[in-house]
């Protein structure tokens, strides 16, 4: 019966609240932006290659030059917060994509083609071509009205809401939503796919699972931000490269299926063919229900980590983040599409990670069961560990008590166990609950602070034209400097 209830509430979000608002606020944002996700991408690459250095190139702006050496006053006190555990622009994109590339990519791609058809992987293409600049927005806000720790910057919906709209109930909300979305609901869902996958390619009980994972939970997460961003500094990119690599081998064995496999995507996407997963409406649904679970855009979860950034302008994080929709939904989620599609299998007698382990099989035998077991682990091992961060950063909006830090930790680690034990039906009607919930709160947001992303994105343009590298300080904006905290 509650699952009943879970599962009525939040497909009647998303039937006619969730998809009016990122569908209109995706297409909003990239019409009055200019497009900045498509006429900026060459930048975005410019930013994540750069922001690797550690350091200011020789050619930069005297100004900016001036700032990172402290020998402006904003110089002075940026300096003042760096310390030898500042968090890099290129660490930040990595926390955010680890909490990106996770079970959306392997089982929430299966889900989505198992209940929607092959379509759905069409409108997770579109949401994240359009979606990306919601990413965009709401990145570019939580860099602006970032705060500085001690030693590090943090930051995310709930801080823009409150010194953005100055209200701070909503910050709380927003909070609260964050800790039940992410720390609780989310990470049970990466255990429950972890626990599903590993008791099928090693028979490994779900209660063992689900402990085995709770330790290492509480073992990583009580080492804090800085220790999350080395783990997923490391381990994101290896995992990424090692799937895709697997991925494209697999494709480029069926390259003469692949034309059938991508008409056979866009028939169903409006309801063509014999593929169709259902009535076009449906099929939409699924495709933006899990593009969104898969990267994010809109949900307010990646700003927490773009927070963390030093940088020296809004704009660039936003620019980076960005990115990083791309590469989740429009590489590493259509590699998984592909696989399953291209395997021969039938995509409607499995479900979730089990789908994708059958797949692989299908294509190199029982070691594929095992290779996803294994890549799944690391994908939602480092989702829950960056998923604890957003939480931790979200609870110390509303208090800083270290009794109720500890408390969040030991119950976040608690979900974990939890997640492995439920069934895959109910992880995914609770998640879809939270998403629902956390959306419409951080959309409502970021569409009433707009207008101060179209000024950085001119003023960063206007810069960019002069020949130097944009820096921003928060005499630009002298209507709002009380309210900025880092610049």
């Amino acid at each position: 019966m509650v699952h009943n209830i879970i599962y009525n509430i939040q497909d009647w979000l998303w039937t006619y609240v969730n998809i009016v608002l990122l569908v209109g606020c995706a297409v909003y944002f990239t019409l009055r932006t200019g497009g900045v996700q498509f006429r900026m991408f060459k930048e975005m690459m410019r930013l994540v290659f750069h922001s690797t250095e550690g350091k200011r190139k020789a050619n930069e702006g005297e100004e900016a030059q001036k700032v990172c050496e402290g020998t402006t006053a904003e110089g002075k006190k940026a300096k003042e917060g760096k310390s030898e555990k500042q968090i890099s622009s290129f660490q930040a994109f990595v926390v955010a994509l680890a909490s990106r590339i996770g079970t959306g990519n392997l089982a929430g791609v299966a889900t989505a083609i198992s209940v929607g058809g092959p379509g759905a992987i069409f409108w997770m293409w579109v949401m994240a071509l359009f979606g990306s600049a919601t990413a965009f927005v709401e990145s570019t806000l939580a860099q602006l009205y970032k705060r500085r720790g001690e030693g590090a910057f943090y930051g995310g919906p709930a801080y823009y809401m409150y010194h953005g709209l100055h209200r701070r109930w909503m910050g709380v909300l927003f909070s609260v939503l964050m800790i039940l979305t992410f720390g609780f609901a989310n990470n049970a869902m990466q255990s429950n796919t972890i626990a599903l996958a590993w008791q099928q390619a090693f028979e490994v009980p779900l209660e063992w699972m689900g402990g085995i994972l709770c330790l290492l939970t509480v073992a990583v997460i009580f080492g804090g931000i800085h220790r999350i961003a080395r783990i997923s500094s490391t381990v994101v990119p290896v995992m990424a490269v090692v799937y895709l690599l697997l991925a494209v081998y697999i494709v480029l064995s069926n390259i003469t299926v692949l034309p059938k496999v991508l008409t056979m995507i866009v028939e169903n996407a409006f309801g063509f063919g014999e593929f169709a997963g259902g009535a076009l409406g449906a099929i939409v649904m699924m495709g933006i229900k899990r593009g969104l679970f898969s990267n994010e855009a809109g949900e307010g979860s990646a700003p927490n980590a773009a927070a963390t950034a030093h940088v020296t302008h809004p704009v660039k994080q936003g620019l980076i983040q960005a990115l990083g929709v791309f590469v989740d939904t429009l590489v590493v989620c259509s590699c998984t599409a592909f696989m399953i599609l291209c395997s021969g299998v039938d995509y409607t007698a499995s479900n979730g990670i089990q789908l994708t382990q059958d797949a692989l099989t299908e294509e190199i035998g029982g070691l594929g069961n095992h290779f996803i077991a294994v890549v799944i682990w690391l994908f939602a091992f480092s989702t829950i560990i960056a998923n604890c961060y957003y939480g931790e950063t979200n609870l110390v909006f509303f208090t800083k008590n270290k009794t109720a830090l500890f408390v969040y930790r030991l119950m976040a680690a608690a979900f974990v166990m939890l997640g492995a034990l439920l069934t895959l039906d109910l992880a995914w009607s609770i998640i879809d609950l939270c998403m629902a919930l956390i959306t419409i709160c951080n959309l409502l947001a970021i569409i009433q602070l707009f207008p101060k992303v179209r000024l950085l994105v001119r003023d960063y343009a206007t810069q960019k034209k002069k020949g130097a590298d944009p820096v921003f300080t928060k005499d630009m904006m002298p209507e709002i400097s009380n309210d900025l905290d880092a610049w």
